[in-house]
């Protein structure tokens, strides 16, 4: 498999895979504003994609998002690729069903993202130059597989949970409230991860520095870039330009322009007032009901302009999220309450895509103001775009708002919990002639200065070289190698080799140290692990009382958990696998009063495995069986050497953790071989894995005997596994020549 770009060389040919997992994301006509997940992170990840795939240096760009597959959405994002450009597409992968969820009920189902983009990335033949998370859950993703692949994460927060956090503390709502609403505090201690392992974080202005990342415990650890983000100029040229061919079609923009206003009458009494204009996602943070109280307050304001708040896309309000249908319904009770019928308009949909450029031209046109009241603002994309159109802006003080006042002077910073001031603000642009005008002008000049695609990419491909260059070369003495780069080692393997340790790796020194040996050798096309009941802990006490190498994969405690080496990381995909249906406590209450039971120690019970000691006697086994299905419950059982009781999740076991281990690594079953010799190891080696039981086993192997695919050596231990490799020509050059052809 392909290893990506020469590592000794400048960056160049780079293979970048983003993530932007949560929300609707689709190259034509994104539905912006569509929900509260639906917005300026959504378009910023997509002109970021098409605008890298542009630059000579880049060879792929992918987005990596959620396949969804859900009537109430298009059909769009159940595409599993989309073109955004001859170097740029969207990669979308199903992980938590097929129905559209909110980005808070998404944390459960990462591990499979992850999962099935290390499958997708093995497909490909090579492995990304640079992993760049968006938000919380894209970062996690993005984090995981860089450490897979020993490549650089970068992330892009877009906002954090911290901050969030306290802002809704400081309205008013309970701890509990907030976490049960948005698990905010499992996605604060995500991000304190990612600050801590991102090797760059980029973010849009020093205040989310200041403000937002410094309220982690791992701050000092972060390398922050500040580099703002760029808009298509093109797209959002100055209102007072003529339609030519150097823009976007000039029908289309009269078309639209003449449906905005039919839209805007529908709505205004006198529509010959300029417009204070308003465009943002219905939720709370963006204090849309501040605006409108500060317009409903102030008659000299509703005298001189009317207001109009586009607020994303709304259908039917008592079917949306909580959030989104509270915010529209009092801005609604607002409109009653102030009685700004005819003046207020707050259209229902709208097209970002075409109407906005337009809307914010025309809004310029009437001589209004836009304006941002959020309480906190991150970055203000909308207010790049409508200054580039040449719209004077309002904008909060608290957050990027701040830069851009800062780099283009074009507006005025305002308290958003002040309604006054955000009323005279718009009132001194409103009817100052002269300053609109300055504002205007400075507005259009400032974004093309400052706010370009061209100096945001390679702002963004300095940063990509800066962690490039952090992450040290590949190659075992390369000192302080970044941990767990073992997806690097299993993407070119194209066999496995998987051995029980006791009575079976272990009982012949000689012959463990020739399959050593032999596994070395074929290091390049053969990967190999271990499968035991033991804990982790023992198992790495075992291996090193005899010497045995860190193998790359561990699946231990009977199949409930999976490591990696060399540093022994755990699979977390598989762990959030076997959580499904699986209720430990309920197991040892329907037990309870199996007398013949003896709970095995403390160190023996693991997360996944509930272990008894248990004589092979009578009908012991099928006591167990029925005091568990009387109860309903789902598991797994284990029983092997006559006298070790393992329960566990009915996902678990040695067997299915090898298929998640096929599946996950795409290594095809019949690729891999299996080597046991007790009755814990009988599901891995049924099925369509070259099985192989050395000469020493246990009787509870014999039914397998002359089942399709598995070999009963006569030799004992790993000479057993050695007889094996033969037996199957495991190892046969010719054998795997032969396989391709097939």
């Amino acid at each position: 498999m392909g290893k990506g770009k020469n590592w000794d060389q400048e960056p160049e040919d780079l293979y970048i895979q983003m993530f932007s997992i949560h929300g609707l994301v689709r190259g034509e006509n994104p539905e912006l504003g569509r929900d509260a997940d639906t917005g300026g992170q959504v378009k910023y990840v997509l002109e970021l994609a098409r605008a890298l795939g542009q630059r000579p240096e880049v060879s792929k760009v992918e987005l990596v998002t959620r396949l969804i597959g859900d009537q109430t959405v298009s059909k769009d994002y159940s595409q599993a690729v989309e073109p955004l450009s001859p170097e740029a597409r969207i990669i979308r992968i199903q992980c938590g069903g097929r129905k559209y969820i909110r980005k808070e009920l998404l944390w459960p189902h990462l591990d499979e993202m992850v999962d099935k983009t290390v499958k997708y990335i093995k497909k490909q033949g090579r492995i990304p130059d640079v992993f760049h998370g968006h938000y919380a859950d894209g970062g996690y993703v993005a984090r995981e597989l860089a450490s897979f692949f020993g490549v650089p994460f970068v992330f892009t927060g877009h906002s954090m949970g911290a901050h969030k956090k306290g802002k809704l503390l400081a309205d008013g709502l309970k701890p509990e409230e907030i976490n049960r609403r948005y698990h905010i505090d499992h996605r604060i201690g995500v991000e304190e991860r990612i600050i801590r392992d991102a090797e760059q974080i980029v973010v849009s202005t020093r205040h989310e520095i200041e403000r937002q990342y410094s309220l982690y415990e791992n701050f000092a650890a972060g390398h922050f870039n500040v580099i703002p983000p760029g808009i298509d100029i093109e797209t959002f040229y100055p209102y007072y330009h003529e339609l030519s061919e150097h823009h976007v079609d000039g029908e289309v923009a009269r078309q639209t322009r003449v449906m905005l206003l039919a839209e805007l009458d529908r709505f205004f009494t006198a529509n010959h007032k300029p417009i204070i204009l308003a465009v943002c996602r219905p939720d709370q943070r963006k204090n849309i009901s501040g605006l409108i109280k500060a317009y409903g307050e102030d008659k000299d304001l509703q005298a001189i302009a009317n207001l109009a708040i586009f607020a994303g896309i709304r259908k039917d309000i008592s079917t949306m999220e909580e959030n989104e249908r509270h915010v529209l319904t009092e801005m609604l009770l607002l409109m009653d309450n102030y009685d700004l019928y005819g003046k207020l308009a707050i259209p229902k949909k709208h097209d970002f895509t075409l109407e906005v450029p337009e809307l914010y031209r025309l809004c310029a046109d009437s001589r209004g103001v836009f304006v941002n009241p959020a309480l906190v603002e991150p970055f203000g994309l909308t207010l790049v775009e409508a200054a580039s159109c040449g719209l004077p802006i309002v904008a909060t003080q608290d957050g990027g708002p701040a830069d851009i006042i800062a780099n283009c002077d074009n507006g005025i910073l305002i308290d958003p919990t002040d309604t006054a001031q955000i009323a005279a603000a718009c009132k001194s642009i409103l009817v100052d002639r002269e300053l609109w005008d300055r504002y205007s002008r400075n507005g259009i000049i400032g974004v093309r200065n400052h706010y370009s695609w061209e100096s945001h990419c390679a702002s963004t491909l300095e940063v990509y070289r800066q962690a490039l260059a952090a992450v040290p070369k590949p190659g075992p003495e390369a000192a302080g190698s970044k941990p767990r780069a073992i997806g690097k080692r299993l993407a070119g393997v194209d066999r496995l080799l998987i051995t029980d340790i006791d009575n079976t790796l272990v009982g012949d020194e000689q012959a463990m140290r020739d399959l050593l040996e032999l596994l070395e050798q074929q290091r390049e096309q053969v990967g190999w692990g271990v499968a035991t009941g033991r804990s982790l802990e023992v198992t790495r006490e075992v291996l090193a009382r005899h010497g045995i190498p860190v193998p790359d994969i561990i699946i231990a405690a009977v199949g409930t958990e999976i490591y990696y080496g060399p540093d022994f990381s755990l699979d977390n995909g598989w762990k959030q696998h076997l959580r499904h249906q699986w209720k430990p406590a309920a197991i040892r209450k329907a037990l309870d009063d199996l007398d013949f039971l003896e709970l095995q120690e403390d160190s023996d019970q693991h997360p996944f495995k509930v272990s008894y000691l248990m004589a092979d006697e009578g009908d012991n086994l099928a006591k167990v069986h029925f005091a568990l299905q009387e109860k309903k419950l789902h598991y797994t059982l284990e029983f092997s050497h006559g006298s070790f009781l393992d329960i566990l999740p009915y996902r678990a076991s040695k067997g299915k953790a090898l298929r998640y281990l096929s599946y996950k690594w795409n290594i095809p079953l019949n690729r891999i071989m299996i080597c046991g010799d007790s009755g814990s190891d009988a599901q891995m080696l049924r099925g369509d894995a070259c099985g192989v039981v050395v000469g020493n086993y246990s009787g509870e192997l014999e039914p397998l005997r002359g089942q399709r695919k598995i070999y009963f050596s006569k030799k004992e231990y790993a000479a057993g596994i050695l007889d094996g490799i033969r037996h199957y020509k495991f190892f046969n050059t010719e054998s795997r020549q032969a396989e391709k052809k097939d």
